[in-house]
């Protein structure tokens, strides 16, 4: 039987982050993906020109008619507009006790917001003390740290999972040099992922793509630091292979189906 995954997460109408990002990632990693969609945008390449958030009766709906059905072997949380959303996804999954990916959208590639102010708290205090990892890159930990911006990612990546994770990826997609760095803090350590920085601009969906393919790779099993490893390098294959797409006129997707489409 397949292998299961849940993505709780906004729709892009571009295609190339959010819900739609994930199901391709998954995919492409021979998961099955089920969705549960929070919130509808109108977005391209270029921007975010709308935010539709869905009805709260509706998210739960969805939520309960997919647990009580498909066995879900892990769930990756995506992007969560308001407090009222985040409390709805939250007690939908109060019983679910499978690895769960939380990644922190909160700006979009194009700079637009896309979670509202006083969600961050929630996300504190409903989400992050549930999540088997914590995915946020280098702005969405000082937001939710609610601290100045600095370079010791080490104790960003701490102080985050004393509120409550498992463990926390620090991306460093954000960060400056050659060299871009993921750190996986957890019980066990510290754990460095590496690649170099590739000369490209279409790197939309790059979060999205990262933390639904770690949640593929628990889905099927693996212990978290293989699905890390996992996932680093399948995300590197598509950003190296974004070019060939060719998609908008703006920051463009990753290539999920580097691997497979000739």
């Amino acid at each position: 039987m397949a292998a299961i995954a849940l993505t709780i997460a906004g729709s892009d109408s571009g295609g190339g982050a959010g819900i739609q990002a994930d199901l391709k990632a998954m995919s492409a990693l021979g998961v099955y993906g089920a969705s549960v969609i929070t919130a509808v945008t109108a977005q391209n390449t270029r921007a975010v020109t709308a935010v539709h958030p869905v009805p709260l009766d509706v998210i739960a709906d969805q939520i309960a008619a997919v647990l009580s059905d498909l066995d879900v072997a892990a769930v990756k949380i995506g992007m969560l507009a308001t407090p009222e959303i985040i409390d709805t996804v939250a007690k939908g999954l109060e019983k679910y006790r499978g690895p769960i990916v939380l990644d922190p959208v909160m700006v979009a590639k194009s700079g637009d917001s896309l979670l509202a102010s006083d969600a961050i708290e929630a996300l504190r205090a409903r989400l992050v003390p549930r999540a088997t990892v914590l995915t946020p890159n280098l702005p969405e930990a000082v937001a939710l740290l609610g601290e100045a911006e600095t370079s010791d990612v080490h104790a960003q990546g701490s102080a985050l999972r004393a509120m409550g994770a498992q463990a926390v990826l620090m991306k460093g997609g954000h960060a400056q040099g050659a060299t871009c760095t993921d750190l996986l803090v957890s019980g066990d350590g510290v754990m460095e992922f590496t690649a170099p920085r590739l000369p490209t601009r279409n790197t939309h969906g790059t979060g999205c793509t990262l933390s639904s393919a770690i949640a593929a790779g628990l889905a099927r099993g693996m212990p978290l630091p293989d699905a890390v490893r996992a996932a680093h390098t399948y995300l590197q294959g598509a950003i190296a292979a974004a070019d060939q797409l060719r998609v908008g006129h703006g920051h463009g997707p990753v290539h999920h189906f580097h691997g497979i489409w000739a």
